[in-house]
C-alpha cells in the first residue's frame, strides 16, 4: 500500500536503515525506497523449465509444441521459493535480473502449515526457522529491484478456517514481521496474497486480516495466484477490498485465466470433483501477457505468478505440486485466446 502519512514513512525509513546495516550495504545503496515497476521490465528466466523444454522439442523435431511452449518461456515468470535456503538462489536471480536493468517477480512460500497440508504442504518447522528463512530472502536480495508475493493463501486460509485457531495469531504475526523485513528493502514491492474472488465470496472479511499481518507496510495485496478467475471479475473485487483498504494497490495473476475457470458442468463431464474445479483443470488458457501498464490505477501489474506448465498437484492426472507438465503446458498455450 502507498505510505500516507507521517507516521509510516517514519516506520519504513527505520525500517529500511536497519535492514541496510543489518545486510551492510554500501551507504549509496541505502536510498529511498523507489518502486521497480517505473523503471525497465521484467526479468525472464533464460534457463526456466519452458525454456528448456522448448529447446529439447526442437531438437527433436517437435517444431509446433516448441512454438507452443516458447509463448510460456518468453514471457516473465515469477520464481517460487520454498524449503531450500534462499539466499544464494535470491542474490542469483535478482543480479542477472539486474544485468538486464529488469525487475524479477519473487514468490516467498514457506509459511508453517502451508496450504493447511493439503498438495503443497510444507512449510517451516516454527515460527524462529520462518524468521530465518525470510531474512536469508531479504540478505539474498540486497539492494536488488524485486517484486515479491508473499505467501499465496496465507491468509484466505485464516478467513475460510482451515488453519487450526491455535496457529492463527502467529501466522498473522509472522506475515507482519516478513512484509516489514521486504518492505525495508530499498528497491522491494511487497504483495501481500489475498485469495481469489471464488474463494472469499465478500472481500470485506480479509480486510481486518489484511490489516494484521501489515498490509499498511506492503505495496499492496496480489490476487488470482495460482487461480483461473477472469481478470475483469477478479479487478472488481480487488477494487471492492481496495476500498476496504484505504485505496490499496493490487496486482493480478493472469497466468492461466484465458478461459476462465471450469465450471460445474464442465468438471461433471471430466468426472471431476468440485472440490478439485481448481486443480489442473482441463481446457483452461494462458491470460493476459505479463505487464505493468493495466490502464488502472489500483492494479499495478497483471503477472505471470504461477508458473503455467507446472502441476498444481496429484490431482486430475498432475505431477506432484510444482512439478513440470508438458502436456498441460501444452493445452494451456494451445487454448489461449489470443497468441502471445
Amino acid at each position: 500500500m502507498r505510505e500516507k502519512g507521517a507516521r509510516t514513512s517514519v516506520m519504513r525509513l527505520w525500517l529500511h536503515a536497519a535492514v541496510c546495516l543489518a545486510v551492510m550495504l554500501p551507504l549509496s545503496g541505502c536510498r529511498m525506497f523507489e518502486s521497480p515497476l517505473r523503471r525497465g521490465g521484467l526479468w525472464v528466466n533464460p534457463d526456466s523449465p519452458a525454456a528448456r523444454q522448448a529447446h529439447e522439442r526442437e531438437h527433436e523435431g517437435k517444431n509446433g509444441d516448441a512454438a507452443l511452449i516458447r509463448q510460456i518461456a518468453q514471457q516473465p515468470v515469477a520464481e517460487w521459493f520454498g524449503p531450500a535456503p534462499p539466499r544464494e538462489r535470491a542474490r542469483s536471480i535478482t543480479e542477472s535480473a539486474a544485468r538486464t536493468g529488469s525487475t524479477p517477480v519473487l514468490v516467498a512460500y514457506h509459511i508453517p502449515y502451508r496450504d493447511c497440508g493439503r498438495y503443497s504442504a510444507g512449510g517451516a518447522r516454527n515460527r524462529a526457522a520462518y524468521r530465518w528463512w525470510i531474512e536469508q530472502f531479504t540478505l539474498g536480495i540486497g539492494d536488488r529491484r524485486a517484486i515479491v508475493v508473499l505467501e499465496p493463501d496465507a491468509v484466505a486460509q485464516l478467513v475460510d478456517g482451515c488453519v487450526p485457531r491455535r496457529l492463527r495469531k502467529a501466522r498473522l504475526e509472522m506475515l507482519r514481521d516478513a512484509v516489514a523485513l521486504f518492505a525495508a528493502l530499498p528497491h522491494v514491492q511487497v504483495y501481500l496474497d489475498a485469495g481469489n474472488p471464488s474463494w472469499i465470496k465478500n472481500p470485506a472479511r480479509l480486510a481486518r486480516p489484511l490489516r494484521d499481518a501489515g498490509i499498511e507496510q506492503a505495496d499492496g495485496f496480489a490476487l488470482n495466484v495460482s487461480n483461473f478467475q477472469p481478470t475483469r471479475r477478479t479487478k472488481a473485487y480487488g477494487h471492492r477490498l481496495s476500498t476496504a483498504l484505504d485505496k490499496a494497490h493490487f496486482i493480478i495473476d493472469t497466468s492461466r485465466n484465458g478461459n476462465g475457470p471450469l465450471r460445474a458442468r464442465g468438471a461433471a463431464r471430466h468426472g471431476i470433483r468440485a472440490r478439485d474445479r481448481w486443480c489442473n483443470p482441463p481446457g483452461r488458457a494462458l491470460g493476459e501477457p505479463p505487464s505493468t501498464h493495466t490502464g488502472d490505477p489500483l492494479v499495478d501489474a497483471y503477472l505471470w505468478i504461477k508458473r503455467p506448465g507446472e502441476s498444481d498437484g496429484t490431482c486430475n492426472g498432475g505431477p506432484p505440486a510444482g512439478h513440470w507438465w508438458t502436456k498441460y503446458a501444452l493445452d494451456l498455450a494451445r487454448n489461449a485466446p489470443h497468441r502471445h
